[in-house]
C-alpha cells in the first residue's frame, strides 16, 4: 500500500484493489485512521476530525486529479 504523501502528524495512503467510492486513507501517527473521498474530500469513516487533518485536505484539494488517477491505477 503506497504512501502518497507524508505530513507531520499523518500520512496519506491509497490501497490497491480497494472498494468504491474513490478515496484515500489518512493514517495518523497515533494509529487512528480516516477514509476521505477524493471527489468531495469528505471523511466517510474514522475517528479523525476535519480540523485535525486540515493540512491534508488543503493538499488533497490541489492534488485531487493525481489522487483520482492513482486510485484508478491501483484498482487494476
Amino acid at each position: 500500500m503506497p504512501v502518497i504523501q507524508r505530513f507531520s502528524q499523518s500520512r496519506v495512503r491509497i490501497n490497491a484493489n480497494d472498494h468504491p467510492p474513490p478515496h484515500f486513507h489518512v493514517l495518523m501517527n497515533d494509529g487512528r485512521e480516516a477514509w476521505v473521498t477524493i471527489a468531495e474530500l469528505k471523511i466517510v469513516h474514522g475517528k479523525v476530525s476535519a480540523r485535525e487533518i486540515d493540512d491534508v485536505l488543503v493538499w488533497a484539494k490541489t492534488n485531487r486529479d493525481m489522487l483520482a488517477a492513482k486510485f484508478e491505477e491501483l484498482q487494476r
